[in-house]
């Protein structure tokens, strides 16, 4: 049972006053299978929600949380639509797992089915990046009444085999570091993210400890066929394929070294009636920092 992983929680004050980020925090800690593990969620609504109004589920990646939103939050909002954006637990504001083992692609999956019915979310917008796409991907053929439109960003389905080399690199780069800088390391990938808006990325992890879930997604990737998570990355490629029904939109960042326009428009053609893509020349990885533009287009090619 969840309740006997011991796990870390980071102290508020790290939160005070983090620059664009207005939002007030939502917990949940009875998740079944996770009871006693608190997970945290931003929970923004319109003030006149009406009958076609959207929830833009909004899922991060590594090791970012969902400070990462902050710039399209605002726009689905006030488009008349609610944002949900949880913090995987090890992440944010969710409480830390301090093994490191705890953390596989099933933890987290089973995390996220379990927010999706513990809030009961209905008319969905499945807005993935990152390891939010490796896991959220995988949830349309899961939730097909409830998970109605795409919103994809620079990821993946791993299915069994590395993206490329730039991975590899960034996993080799990870294993030597354990108490990797997270700040900077955004800061790196974000040449015009300014120095409070960096700390802000590394505010959930004190120290060494909370890192165990930052360490962990990098080795978690299914770069072989028996991994936990990679037939049903296949199966979930096959679904996307073949009976998605719903609306997407893609966006690119075109300067991602990892997960760039070649991996994405191998994901394009995974995903039935992917339109083409909003590419964003200057857009990195973390292409979400330049978010005000995507979510408009999104917003667009949704009316």
């Amino acid at each position: 049972m969840a309740r006997s992983i011991e796990a870390l929680r980071t102290p508020e004050d790290r939160f005070q006053n983090l620059p664009g980020f207005p939002f007030k925090p939502h917990y949940v800690d009875d998740l079944p299978g996770f009871e006693g593990l608190r997970l945290h969620y931003l929970d923004e609504r319109p003030s006149v929600p009406s009958p076609h109004t959207q929830t833009f589920l909004c899922l991060h990646g590594e090791p970012s949380w969902s400070y990462l939103y902050r710039k399209m939050a605002p726009l689905f909002v006030a488009a008349g639509h609610r944002v949900v954006a949880p913090d995987f637990f090890g992440f944010g504001k969710s409480d830390k797992p301090i093994e490191d083992a705890i953390y596989t692609f099933s933890f987290h999956r089973n995390t996220l089915m379990r927010v999706i019915d513990r809030l009961d979310l209905t008319n969905v917008t499945l807005v993935v990046q990152d390891w939010g796409g490796l896991l959220g991907l995988t949830l349309p053929m899961e939730f097909p009444e409830r998970i109605k439109r795409l919103l994809v960003m620079n990821t993946t389905l791993a299915v069994g085999a590395s993206p490329g080399p730039g991975f590899d690199a960034w996993k080799a780069f990870m294993r030597t570091r354990p108490d990797v800088d997270v700040a900077a390391l955004m800061k790196r990938g974000i040449p015009h993210l300014s120095d409070a808006e960096a700390a802000a990325y590394g505010a959930p992890f004190p120290d060494q400890r909370y890192k165990a879930g930052v360490r962990r997604f990098p080795e978690l990737v299914m770069v072989s066929p028996e991994m936990d998570g990679a037939e049903l990355s296949r199966k979930a490629a096959h679904w996307l394929s073949t009976e998605w029904s719903g609306q997407s939109f893609m966006a690119v960042g075109m300067k991602d070294p990892v997960l760039g326009p070649a991996v994405m428009s191998d994901l394009r053609k995974q995903i039935r009636n992917c339109p083409p893509p909003l590419e964003i020349p200057d857009g990195g990885h973390f292409v979400q920092e330049w978010g005000e533009e995507i979510a408009k287009g999104a917003l667009q090619a949704f009316k």
